[in-house]
């Protein structure tokens, strides 16, 4: 067995006295793929980013070993320190909108981190640049080096990420969460990308992540965090089978699973969108002139009923949250929306007043979709405070009802919502919208930002809230084994318009069309064949 090009040996790390990671050991070795896995607040970034000793602030400094390439990194300094960070060892982030500079171009960056370990100008760092992304599978990279991040999509984004972390041919990548901002099939992309310049490069690979299903197809070993200790360790055929520890274990158990309750055959029909279209017009010029239009929804149908869930899925881009907005007559749109029967489509502002109760929503981010500055009892009694004429103790009793039917406790109502965990945010914006009892709930990317023992929890809560309210949901997520836990029905959308749609095990089980078979092979793993699809 061949020396391992990173050990990490009884590593701690402790912030202001409080200790994050405390004792953790593993190796790396040339060829291999060793994955950290764990929930949120686990350790994981934490031990990453003290291999190249990347953590912020004096008071954060590693004790313990930590050796790359034979260099002890706690102990390296100035240049040996420059050589590790970038010459022997890549790092890929989590986030490309936020690790690359707005200001800089493509090129510009990938340059700089070539140049900080080789002397090169002019064509022949040109090249280098070109060359590095096409090897990160970069399309048009000649074409593009002057393009600037907002002008990327994500998955080109991690692409000049991944380049930039190539550009010395380090022996060690370090990818941190590198697809959770990624549809499924930019992830599958990504993740077959990573696997196959280790494979060419003979080089090793310490992966970051929460999702089990990428740890299972790509990673040999596995290395399982809990508040900050390593609880279990060893080859990923193993541990996944064989688990030992209880915290493994519930990890294994707890990925969405179970079908929502049937819908009643009688089941009335509470929302209705019939030819559906949204365009955003093109302005250039100085006088703003309509040169054209995005087609943001293009001519979409879709019917939902009572206790009935429509998941809405495709990549990013294909109008899942536009045409939910546009149900809700929270965005412009053309085409006939009916709710309850009755016509919503040329209502004013005064005449849907009313009807706001019954329609809710329930954001993608629970950190960004609260109020700070505001308590949880007022964040959830709002709307009470606006639709229904109480007073405050019956709505503080209202508020205290939603919280306990959520899962949380009244005691809450008190707090902020800086003082609670992402599971606990989505849980009192799942209660924001209950407050009203709405009939029809647009649920956008409400587990997208959630662990997945949190997901599992908050899929579980959900279906549970529609059985006792026979609540309808239009659920939009671009997680396919999230929808397949909750919908009962799929529509999948593509640039706008539907591709195909119909029970929910049918499409999983047996996509008709070349796209939806490409989404549910980079979801669920089908056959090699199938991932190959290509998009059309």
């Amino acid at each position: 067995m061949s020396p391992p090009i990173l050990s990490v040996e009884n590593l701690s790390v402790a912030f202001a006295g409080k200790r994050v990671v405390e004792g953790v050991s593993f190796d790396v070795r040339r060829g291999e793929t060793v994955a950290l896995v764990g929930e949120s607040g686990s350790g994981k970034s934490v031990t990453a980013l003290s291999c190249l000793r990347l953590l912020p602030g004096a008071g954060a400094n590693p004790a313990g070993r930590i050796m790359l390439d034979g260099t002890d990194v706690l102990a390296a300094e100035g240049e040996a320190l420059r050589r590790l960070r970038g010459g022997v060892a890549g790092m890929v982030f989590q986030e490309p909108m936020t690790s690359l500079n707005p200001l800089h171009t493509v090129g510009r960056q990938v340059s700089e981190a070539v140049t900080l370990h080789r002397p090169m100008k002019g064509e022949a760092l040109r090249s280098r640049v070109v060359e590095l992304l096409r090897r990160a599978g970069f399309p048009q990279a000649e074409d593009r080096l002057n393009a600037y991040p907002h002008q990327l999509s994500g998955g080109q984004r991690q692409r000049v990420m991944i380049a930039a972390a190539l550009a010395n041919d380090p022996a060690l990548l370090i990818a941190d969460e590198p697809t959770t901002a990624l549809d499924v099939t930019i992830q599958a992309q990504i993740l077959e990308l990573l696997a196959d310049l280790k494979r060419r490069l003979d080089m090793a690979m310490l992966l970051i992540t929460h999702d089990l299903q990428i740890v299972r197809r790509h990673a040999d070993r596995v290395v399982v965090m809990r508040h900050g200790s390593a609880v279990e360790q060893g080859p990923v055929a193993e541990v996944f089978t064989r688990p030992r520890h209880d915290y493994t274990k519930m990890l294994l158990a707890t990925e969405p699973r179970g079908r929502p309750a049937p819908v009643q055959p009688t089941a009335p029909l509470v929302m209705q969108g019939r030819d559906v279209k949204v365009h955003f017009p093109i302005r250039r010029g100085v006088l703003r002139r309509v040169v054209g239009v995005v087609k943001a929804v293009d001519g979409v149908s879709v019917e939902i009923r009572e206790g009935e869930t429509v998941g809405l899925v495709g990549e990013s881009g294909s109008g899942k949250t536009t045409l939910g907005l546009a149900m809700l007559r929270l965005e412009q749109s053309e085409g006939s929306i009916a709710f309850e029967g009755r016509d919503i489509q040329g209502l004013d502002r005064a005449a849907l007043r009313p009807l706001r109760a019954r329609m809710q929503i329930v954001f993608q981010d629970p950190y960004g979709a609260l109020s700070p500055r505001m308590t949880v009892g007022e964040i959830v009694g709002e709307g009470l405070a606006v639709h229904e004429k109480l007073s405050a103790a019956e709505r503080d009793a209202r508020v205290a009802a939603a919280l306990q039917e959520v899962g949380l406790v009244p005691e809450m109502m008190a707090r902020y919502p800086h003082e609670f965990s992402g599971g606990q945010r989505q849980r009192i914006a799942i209660a924001r919208a209950l407050v009203l009892k709405p009939r029809l709930v647009v649920l956008d990317e409400p587990t997208s930002a959630l662990d997945v023992s949190v997901q599992a929890q908050v899929v579980e809560l959900l279906r549970e809230l529609q059985a006792k309210h026979r609540l309808a949901y239009l659920f939009i997520s671009h997680d396919l084994r999230v929808v397949r836990a909750m919908a009962h029905r799929i529509v999948v959308l593509k640039d706008g318009k539907v591709v195909e749609q119909g029970e929910a095990e049918a499409v999983v089980a047996a996509p008709q069309q070349p796209y939806t078979r490409a989404l549910m092979a980079a979801a669920f793993d089908l056959a090699a064949a199938e991932a190959d699809t290509v998009r059309t």
